[in-house]
Parts: C-alpha cells; structure tokens; sequence
C-alpha cells in the first residue's frame, strides 16, 4: 500500500511529519509537499515557471521531496512524474488550523485532495484546531484508523473527505459526526498603512467565519467538540437550480 503525503503548510511542517510518523508502518510513504508555507492557494497550479524539487532529509534520512509550487502541483508533479506508479491513497495535512464552511474554498489543503479525487485517487484533507501541536500525534493515530478503514470500505469516485478535528485532551479522542460544509459568510479587516515612499497598502489582518445557524455543519460541529468529517464532490453544478434556469428566457437569448 502506497500513500502520497502533502499539504500547504510546507515540507517543514510538523503536521505533516507527524502523519509521516503514524503512518510509516502501514504504508509505502512518499512526501511531496511545497518547499515553504502556501496557505490559501487554493486550486492554483503553476504555469509561468519551473517547478524545482529538492531532496529533503529528517533525522539524517531521506523525507521528501519539497517542490517549490503549490500543493496541487504536488500532486500533480508526484502522480505523473514522480512515482513509477501512482499511490492508492493522497492525504493532505495536517493542517494547522480548521478548514470548515467558506473556508474549504480557499484551502490549499483540501484542494490538493480534490486534485488527487479528480485523478481518481482517494483522497482526505486533515486539519486541526490551532491550540497546541503536541496534538498532531493522536490526530495523526485517528487518521491512520480512518485511512485503513477508507482503504478497505472505498470512496464514490469524485468524492473527497475534509476532516476537521478539535482542540482535546491528550489521548481522548473527540467523537465523530458526518457533517455537511456550513453555509456561512467571512468579515474581512484590512489594515490600511503607508511604506516608506508614501505610497498605501493594505494588510489582511483578520477573517471572521460567520456560519448561519443550522444542524448538522462542519463549523457548529467542531465547536461542539466533535471531529468533523465531510464528503465534499467535485461536481460543484446546482442540479435542483437547472430545471428553473431552463424556465428563463435567457434560453431564448441564441435563438434568432
């Protein structure tokens, strides 16, 4: 059994080395996850420049390869050139920080797993409430259950997990609830300032996750102190919206 790790944190991240520490004696690992922090990339691949891929050693062995694009390039670059063969398995993580509602838009994270669900792969997003990183081991114990048991049970094709796990006392894994991504809303803080040569800029400093009050979200759940875990599809088409939309006269817009 072969698993490809990544993430967006960087190949230095210790959530990461911690999933490589879990899984190591289950799994064939290979490491392919960008040189530095690309957090909030999304799905956005490189097109302009070289990917550059560097050996990276830990504890006086081989790691990983960190590569100098994104996280979806990771995967890209490890299924189609790095590997002989491609794995069974691409978990993304552990991410610092929650990836719930909007946010699961912007995550590099969870993209790197959707780009392996579009290349037919299974694949999770894992991430963790930022409060203490002594943590990452038993989340990293609780994948490892949950990838052997995605590995034997198998995911619709197209279909992704995000995992959200909670802050939680020592080895006292939290429940688990299936969750749905929460419809929310961001409020976003700019800080406006002014460099040296007078010229303005603005500094993101802040987003506040505003989620609508609903059963059942990945947001309420987490608060809850559940782990979440989602299935999110690729397919992103509002079926219940078209057979209104084909009601508009827009339809009528190309007929002359």
């Amino acid at each position: 059994m072969r698993i490809l790790l990544t993430n967006d944190d960087g190949i230095q991240a210790e959530g990461l080395y911690a999933l490589y520490q879990g899984l190591r004696d289950v799994a064939e690992l290979i490491v392919v996850a960008p040189r530095g922090e690309r957090s909030a990339c999304s799905h956005s691949i490189t097109l302009s420049d070289p990917l550059k891929i560097e050996t990276i050693n830990r504890d006086g062995q081989f790691y990983g390869y960190g590569i100098s694009g994104t996280p979806v390039d990771c995967v890209k670059l490890a299924v189609s050139a790095i590997l002989e063969s491609g794995p069974d398995m691409v978990i993304s993580g552990i991410n610092w920080g929650l990836n719930t509602g909007v946010h699961i838009l912007y995550s590099g994270t969870v993209s790197a797993a959707a780009e392996a669900a579009m290349l037919g792969i299974p694949a999770m997003a894992v991430s963790l409430a930022p409060v203490d990183p002594a943590l990452f081991t038993p989340c990293a114990q609780f994948v490892r259950k949950l990838a052997l048991t995605v590995l034997d049970q198998g995911l619709p094709s197209g279909t992704l997990l995000n995992i959200n796990v909670p802050s939680f006392k020592g080895d006292q894994v939290p429940e688990v609830a299936i969750t749905k991504q929460a419809r929310c809303s961001l409020r976003d803080c700019f800080h406006r300032r002014t460099d040296p040569r007078n010229n303005v800029y603005y500094w993101l400093a802040n987003e506040e996750m505003i989620p609508e009050e609903e059963e059942g979200g990945d947001v309420e759940t987490v608060l809850q102190g559940k782990i979440s875990i989602t299935p999110i599809r690729l397919d992103l088409t509002d079926h219940q919206f078209m057979d209104e939309l084909r009601a508009w006269p827009i339809l009528d817009l190309g007929k002359k």
